[in-house]
């Protein structure tokens, strides 16, 4: 429903738009009370590198923060990770993701980016603690942030903003009218903007991005295949924009015997997956899906890898600037 009104096919936004307003000025006095002073931010003593949306859900962010921690990791950069942890709760913050966390404690995208990358990750409603947290632990030289654009009290040095390219700004409108965290005009302040898929605009300063699939990962076993071994599939997905999912797979030749989309966070019951798929079928979905699933898998139950390519020399350009930022940082902090 939302989406459809989001997407600027329904008028459905006048009635929510008096909201917009009132959410746009609670915004705007945040972000000044920062500006000005009236709020303080925390700096870290070692650069923060923020990797956010303008619009909600489904934007490939996660993808994003794996590929520069990756990225930085070639370079010889020790990468910590602090994200707000959606979908957990645990019982008290900052919490550190170990391998004994669950998604229900620290949210399936920390568990997520710590299994597939093995850095440090912390996870707290106020993000300058978990960075605090961080680097109380481990000896950290970037930290990067899985979300957060809109968390003015913990200070950055680079922002990176990912945009959907094909669904971009959606009606335009700010939330709950339209799918807009912050005005199109914020994209004149940030670093990079990474679009993901669609249209790029190349007289900007947007870095062309696509999402490519790899192997599919048996749950219980951990062993890869390729896609197009796999039985006829049942697809599932419970990320900010499922259909993304759904047209990969299906971009690679294979049509699914179902697409079910679930909501973003979705927390999953052995049951009602069992229920999805016959005997010589099997379930297939998303590695953030997945973490949720380990611990009830089935045999015949699937996740599949996907990986951002970046394209274009803006890319060099953006990572050249964070391990220059590191440099500097590092020379103040051994002169004093």
């Amino acid at each position: 429903m939302m989406n459809h009104i989001w997407s600027g096919r329904s008028k459905l936004w006048i009635i929510l738009w008096p909201c917009s307003v009132l959410y746009g000025v609670i915004t705007w006095l945040i972000k000044i009370s920062f500006k000005c002073g009236w709020r303080k931010r925390w700096r870290a003593k070692c650069p923060v590198v923020v990797v956010g949306n303008l619009t909600v859900g489904g934007n490939g962010k996660t993808p994003v923060v794996i590929w520069l921690i990756q990225a930085l990791q070639e370079r010889g950069l020790r990468i910590g990770v602090v994200s707000r942890g959606y979908g957990g709760k645990a019982k008290r913050y900052p919490l550190l993701v170990t391998e004994d966390t669950s998604p229900s404690q620290a949210g399936d995208e920390p568990v997520m980016i710590a299994q597939r990358t093995q850095v440090p990750v912390a996870v707290a409603p106020n993000r300058y603690l978990a960075a605090k947290a961080l680097l109380d632990a481990h000896d950290i030289d970037v930290i990067v942030t899985d979300d957060g654009l809109q968390h003015y009290a913990l200070h950055r040095d680079i922002e990176i903003v990912v945009i959907d390219g094909v669904r971009r700004f959606g009606n335009g409108w700010l939330l709950p009218a339209g799918p807009m965290r912050e005005r199109v005009s914020r994209l004149s302040n940030v670093d990079a903007i990474i679009v993901n898929g669609g249209h790029v605009n190349v007289n900007n300063i947007e870095i062309a991005m696509t999402i490519k699939p790899g192997l599919a990962i048996n749950l219980l076993t951990g062993k890869p295949i390729s896609l197009h071994k796999l039985p006829p599939i049942v697809a599932m997905a419970g990320i900010g924009y499922p259909p993304n999912f759904f047209n990969m797979i299906k971009k690679q030749g294979i049509n699914p015997i179902a697409e079910i989309a679930f909501t973003d966070h979705y927390v999953y019951s052995k049951a009602e997956l069992h229920s999805l798929t016959k005997q010589d079928q099997c379930l297939l979905m998303t590695e953030k899906d997945a973490v949720k699933c380990r611990n009830f898998a089935q045999p015949n139950w699937w996740y599949l890898l996907v990986d951002a390519h970046l394209h274009g020399s803006r890319v060099s350009t953006l990572l050249a600037d964070i391990v220059e930022l590191y440099t500097t940082t590092r020379d103040v902090r051994l002169r004093y």
